[in-house]
């Protein structure tokens, strides 16, 4: 069989097997079978595919159909332009959380231009968020907490990979963080308990639960660092956190009546989107506003 056709033999399975973007999952699938780039496949497409190849494939193309992700299968995923490593145990980075990493840089960038600033991840995960950050400040100390001890080996496994210094801490939440920090940013579990079963098959059998579930109304896990965080937290320190867009008025509301908080924005997406929760933190501060991003 030419390449030619194994990558359309893929697509065809995937696609009857409802697989989204199917012909761009075939390549990956084959690419992967055979350990080439795009280039190398294209270049080859009228070549025999090797046996031992075709029966690498077959394997993935059987994982694939049963809605296992791409990302698990294939061992990594792209996230803020690099390449992490991501496996079972870990939620797979997504693009939106991009924006946590955009809405820290900007926040140090501004507010510590000649000084250090301290970063907790919170949740770190596969530590797509505090390697990113890592990379994009130089200048920062970067810690990610998980309780997960798998998900700190696959965090430590992506700290290697991009040669940066992330202090990893096994505990829950703020809980492991030895010194105050001036940024705490997190992609906690948002996820209503009702809305778990309305999740893809690939999401609700393959990523850990503890990363998405968040509680009767998704916002337990939140609501529980965000009540701890002034006490882990500078003066002028802020939170960022990833919510879902139909969370933000709600939980803003919430904080507000907390008092404490000097400042509580929902911040949008590069689509409009409500994405993020920021916090920022004034001691002595008493009177509160409340923005919402028009």
């Amino acid at each position: 069989m030419k390449l030619k056709e194994a990558l359309h033999n893929t697509a065809e399975k995937l696609a009857a097997a409802s697989v989204g973007e199917a012909r761009l999952e075939a390549e990956l699938l084959l690419m992967h079978a055979m350990g080439v780039g795009r280039a190398g496949l294209y270049a080859g497409l009228g070549d025999e595919l090797p046996p031992q190849c075709g029966d690498a494939l077959g394997g993935l193309v059987a994982r694939r159909i049963a809605k296992e992700p791409a990302a698990y299968i294939l061992g990594h995923r792209e996230f803020y332009g690099l390449d992490f490593y991501v496996g079972p145990g870990v939620l797979i980075p997504r693009p939106e959380t991009e924006a946590l990493v955009e809405e820290t840089a900007t926040f140090v960038r501004r507010n510590f231009p000649y000084s250090d600033s301290v970063i907790a991840d919170i949740g770190t995960g596969s530590g797509a968020i505090a390697v990113s950050l890592a990379m994009a400040l130089l200048k920062a100390k970067v810690y990610a907490t998980d309780i997960s001890a798998q998900a700190l080996d696959i965090a430590a496994l992506n700290c290697v990979r991009h040669g940066v210094r992330v202090e990893l801490l096994q505990g829950d939440l703020l809980a492991p963080l030895p010194q105050p920090v001036d940024i705490i940013v997190a992609n906690l579990p948002y996820i209503a308990d009702g809305e778990m079963a309305q999740l893809s098959e690939e999401i609700r059998r393959y990523e850990p639960r503890i990363a998405l579930s968040g509680g009767v109304d998704g916002l337990d896990v939140i609501r529980r660092l965000i009540e701890d965080a002034p006490r882990k937290l500078r003066s002028g320190g802020t939170v960022l956190l990833e919510i879902a867009p139909s969370q933000g008025e709600e939980l803003a509301a919430w904080v507000s009546s907390l008092g404490g908080w000097s400042r509580v924005e929902l911040l949008k997406d590069c689509c409009g989107v409500v994405r993020i929760l920021q916090l920022i933190l004034t001691r002595g501060v008493t009177e509160q506003q409340t923005f919402s991003t028009p």
